[in-house]
């Protein structure tokens, strides 16, 4: 499925084609990643350069700092972008999961303050959801959020925190009622990351990396007009977010076909290029077949979210196939490679050490949004109708469910 533009839609992609052609930096063979400091300062640069001429949230209303326009427009901003070599999704935690939720439950003030220093990027966000003893289960986490006046008092620890020592402001998710079922006993807020009583701890990923942190909360203090939602409500603004997350996540998720099919074209095994191999031609079948899926998915739920409707379940869909065939692809290739898949220096390695890398980070992102498990879950119940797995601690206070804890 392609999109076909009508009138309006074929002169917007006209004028953005013209800005980024003026703007944006071209992809080379010889583009080389900086380190993750760097990265983030150019990905700062750039998001001050679109906000400035107005392509910034383009879904976003004015008023928010964003363009005013709809989703179309937003998928044709992002085929146009992904030409280039901007880091245009770097800050989609922030813009894609926390944006909507300020957007649904903050109050006007708020928005008006907050949300157009988002789309800038001058301020960053994180979510703030994982946790040690919960692992997939985000209704299982026990970092406490207690009223005293009218401030809450936050303890507690959030792990895998993309960008958490890089942000300003995050939206969290707290346990404020242990009397209750673990749905029903969660509040979200939003907090200063600057404040006292918030410690971010990077996490060295085997990459090399710091994209995932480790947060604890120690006394920090939330005032109640920072509470996104009812108390109690944490669990519906959590699922607002997730839907969100998916719709995000769905338009930036590399599935390492593109990099597969540039590098076969180039590469030689025992003096024949690659793409005449059998074996490689196979493969290349194949993941193209999975990787056109994905694009008609993604497609189609993003028609469904122009008309008026809202993430589906659906986008679990590319989350888990894309993750996988990420991983595979980038297995593959340094199989591939031979001797030469071991060098990861990016001067020197074949499309600059894009596969080494994968390799290292795959298992990350396959954990980033959901695990695979959880993906299926949600497949299997919302989409198929299948029935849901028996949890023995439905309809139990979050405080009577045994852990691991207790003796």
């Amino acid at each position: 499925m392609d999109f076909k533009d009508s009138p309006e839609q074929a002169e917007f992609r006209a004028e953005v084609q013209a800005w980024l052609k003026a703007n944006a930096k071209p992809k080379t063979k010889d583009t080389v990643r900086g380190s993750q400091e760097n990265r983030y300062k150019e990905a700062k640069a750039w998001y001050k350069k679109v906000f400035d001429a107005g392509y910034a949230c383009i879904a976003w209303p004015k008023e928010y700092g964003g363009a005013g326009l709809s989703q179309i427009h937003k998928v044709i901003w992002s085929q146009e972008v992904e030409k280039y070599d901007e880091p245009d999704g770097y800050f989609v935690i922030g813009q894609g999961n926390c944006g909507p939720a300020m957007m649904h439950f903050a109050t006007e003030q708020q928005k008006t303050e907050l949300l157009p220093r988002m789309a800038s990027a001058e301020d960053v966000w994180c979510q703030l959801f994982s946790e040690p003893s919960a692992g997939s289960d985000v209704a299982g986490l026990r970092t406490k959020a207690q009223l005293q006046g009218d401030k809450w008092i936050i303890n507690g620890q959030k792990i895998w925190t993309s960008g958490a020592q890089h942000s300003d402001y995050g939206v969290i998710l707290c346990r404020t009622d242990p009397d209750v079922s673990k749905y029903r006993g969660m509040t979200m807020f939003f907090i200063d990351m600057k404040q006292p009583g918030v410690d971010v701890q990077p996490i060295t990923q085997m990459d090399g990396g710091s994209h995932f942190n480790e947060v604890f909360f120690n006394n920090a203090e939330i005032p109640d007009s920072q509470r996104l939602g009812d108390v109690g409500g944490g669990w519906g603004a959590a699922l607002l977010v997730l839907m969100n997350e998916r719709l995000a996540i769905s338009g930036i998720q590399p599935d390492g076909f593109p990099e597969l099919l540039k590098l076969v074209q180039s590469l030689d095994i025992d003096g024949e290029p690659a793409r005449n191999n059998p074996l490689v031609r196979e493969r290349l079948a194949h993941w193209y077949c999975q990787h056109a899926g994905l694009k008609a998915s993604t497609n189609r739920m993003l028609t469904a979210v122009a008309k008026g409707g809202i993430p589906g379940a659906e986008a679990a869909l590319g989350k888990l196939v894309g993750a996988v065939m990420n991983q595979d692809i980038a297995n593959y290739v340094l199989q591939l490679l031979g001797d030469t898949g071991a060098i990861s220096d990016e001067s020197l390695a074949e499309q600059h050490a894009h596969f080494q890398n994968t390799v290292m980070f795959a298992p990350g992102i396959r954990l980033a949004g959901g695990t695979d498990e959880v993906m299926r879950n949600i497949i299997a119940e919302q989409v198929l109708g299948l029935p849901q797995e028996p949890r023995a601690d439905k309809g139990i206070a979050f405080k009577d469910i045994p852990s691991g804890n207790q003796g």
